[in-house]
């Protein structure tokens, strides 16, 4: 039996030598013979007491085999295979220490499972890294400088990844300075960075900063979504519109791809969209029945595209329409709009909100702040955009409108550390420039207006620093309506004589129209938002 014994492992060390020659094979075949299905525990394990199976070469006729002694088992290896897998072994290699004269390396601390899977990847390109075993797994690795090993397994971690472990794998990559391991449990609470925020506050402020800014690192997509829908089921655009589009290739040639329906089942709903680390939130209400009819009802929905989920939020206290919404210091605010009841037309009587309320993404609860200082006044109402049209600039927000009584265009800003409003003074008057009809105001290092009259469009800017008006310059006429988006130099706003989204030129006020939406224009929101690149 003793004698059976050693003529089979004598042959399994021959066969092991004999597909070590073949580079076609040794991919596709086990050391033992057994390929990737079907590995059985007991075959898995029969390494540990045959020296033949923790043999690893290629055949080379220059190979330098060294033997690698770790916790338990030693393995005899090929340096030059082996260094061009481990940074480690590279420089130990090249280096003039006793262990590679001596081809005996020491690595006792070292598990000698997880250097044996090292191997079989290495060299075989099998995997066998168990999931509760990758801790260990990815502290040899990142110790021997095994970038591939390394990277496999923080491609199976990101997979088993739970709030219940991301932190301890974080204390892990403190603990072994591993950046690699680091980014990986970033990336996963900055995908998921509003659904866990208890963990998110237990970061350090650099930390925290660091996922935040992981948002914005994917593919960006100009995306695109009707706010308002006032007609029925019996209309056959109804329920294409209640999707919001992306637009996939370029600005010439690309088309725009329903990515996700919305999370509510209704024919007629008054939204506002605003976007928030890479969240698109959009809040308002829909119509749905009830016992006497019909009602509209308040809601609040965010959408992670990330995850392609959607969630519910707190609804806003007061019930607003065509109001506006703007992010700033990481918050959003809810500025002006009317009562949302039956989306009849407002008339002389209808009032503009002046309360304005702050919601909390971290709480996930609005309050109410300083409400607009519209004592004297009162701003006019439109149905083409929001009312005031609101934008941000580091820790301001603005608002701007026309007053009703002289149709001059009043800036207000609120300063969100103060909590207070206050008036940027000139207004800008008719005998400043003709432009009754506002459709957005944004920021660069200005405040960006654009409006029209009935024979143009006007862009002009403000100077927040020195409290002046820039000049005003002549654009094509276009109907805009909705709500817009500014990015570098170009204006994109939805253009309902262009059915689709109009790029208006900053520098050259030049006009042109993307590629035509699968929709009608009509009260629309653009807006960019980051995904997972590929997806």
């Amino acid at each position: 039996m003793t004698l059976l014994g050693w003529v089979t492992s004598w042959l399994k060390y021959c066969l092991t030598r004999f597909l070590g020659a073949f580079p076609t094979i040794e991919n596709w075949v086990s050391p033992n013979g057994v390929t990737d299905k079907g590995t059985c525990k007991q075959a898995s394990d029969e390494w540990k007491t045959n020296e033949a199976l923790r043999t690893y070469h290629r055949g080379d006729k220059d190979e330098t085999m060294v033997t690698v002694q770790t916790s338990a088992q030693a393995f005899h290896v090929d340096l030059g295979r082996l260094s061009e897998c481990s940074e480690y072994f590279r420089a130990l290699s090249q280096s003039r220490m006793r262990e590679t004269s001596e081809s005996l390396i020491h690595l006792d601390h070292v598990s000698s499972s997880v250097f044996h899977n090292l191997l079989q990847f290495s060299f075989y390109h099998k995997f066998e890294a168990p999931p509760e075993e990758l801790c260990t797994h990815i502290q040899v690795s990142s110790y021997l400088l095994a970038e591939a090993f390394l990277s496999k397994c923080l491609s199976v971690l990101a997979d088993v990844l739970s709030p219940g472990n991301c932190l301890s794998y974080l204390s892990l990559a403190h603990e072994i300075c591993c950046a690699e391991l680091k980014m990986t449990v970033f990336t996963y609470l900055s995908r998921n960075l509003l659904e866990l925020p208890h963990l998110i506050k237990s970061l350090s402020n650099e930390e925290g900063a660091e996922v935040v800014h992981l948002r914005t690192q994917g593919d960006r997509r100009l995306c695109f979504l009707r706010k308002e829908n006032l007609t029925s089921w019996k209309d056959p655009e109804t329920e294409r519109a209640r999707h919001m589009f992306s637009l996939k290739g370029s600005e010439d040639s690309g088309d725009w791809f329903p990515v996700t329906e919305l999370p509510f089942r209704a024919d007629k709903w008054c939204f506002t969209a605003v976007v928030l680390y890479n969240y698109l939130y959009i809040i308002g209400g829909y119509r749905h029945r009830v016992k006497r009819g019909w009602e509209f009802k308040m809601a609040s929905f965010r959408f992670n595209p990330f995850t392609y989920t959607w969630v519910a939020t707190a609804r806003l206290i007061k019930h607003r329409r065509h109001f506006s919404a703007v992010a700033c210091e990481g918050s959003i605010y809810a500025v002006g709009g009317w009562y949302l009841d039956s989306l009849v037309t407002p008339d002389s009587c209808t009032a503009l909100y002046t309360a304005v309320e702050r919601y909390d993404p971290w709480e996930d609860t609005w309050r109410f702040v300083s409400s607009l200082p519209l004592t004297d006044f009162q701003f006019t109402m439109s149905l083409s955009h929001d009312v005031p049209l609101a934008t941000s600039l580091e820790h301001c927000f603005y608002v701007l409108g026309s007053i009703q009584r002289t149709g001059e265009k009043l800036l207000l800003q609120y300063n969100t550390r103060e909590d207070s409003w206050s008036e940027l003074l000139p207004t800008l008057t008719r005998a400043d420039t003709d432009l009754p009809a506002l459709y957005f105001l944004g920021a660069t290092d200005k405040l960006l207006v654009i409006g029209g009259n009935n024979s143009e469009n006007v862009v002009t800017s403000f100077c927040v620093q020195s409290q002046r008006w820039g000049d005003a310059h002549r654009a094509e006429k276009v109907a805009f309506a909705g709500q817009g988006t500014v990015a570098g130099d170009q204006v994109l706003m939805p253009s309902i004589e262009h059915n689709s989204v109009a790029k208006l030129d900053l520098q050259t006020l030049s006009l042109k129209a993307l590629p035509p939406l699968p929709i009608s224009t009509r009260y629309d929101a653009v807006f960019y938002l980051h995904f997972e690149r590929n997806s």
